[in-house]
């Protein structure tokens, strides 16, 4: 007999480093956004922007950081709940 959950109940449930990815995720998009802006200009032949827009693009690699902390959280609680199930 088949169980009576559906397929997709466990996409609905967050884990410990969800929060974390979804996140890195949306500061990775700012951060690309800010560079695909910044690089414009170059083939435009127009002025730069402000070194401050530069800054900006670091962004892409601030939103890497915590998509990536958020993955290491959620296997470290696997871990442990692993570990603790043993």
């Amino acid at each position: 007999m088949r169980d009576k959950t559906q397929a997709n109940s466990r996409a609905a449930e967050t884990g410990p480093g969800d929060g974390l990815v979804k996140a890195g995720g949306i500061v990775f998009v700012v951060g690309a956004v800010a560079t695909l802006v910044t690089v414009a200009p170059l083939f435009l032949h127009t002025d730069p922007f402000p070194p401050v827009a530069y800054a900006v693009c670091m962004l892409m690699g601030v939103g890497f950081l915590l998509a990536a902390a958020g993955v290491l959280r959620g296997i470290a609680v696997q871990r442990r709940q692993a570990r603790s199930a043993t």
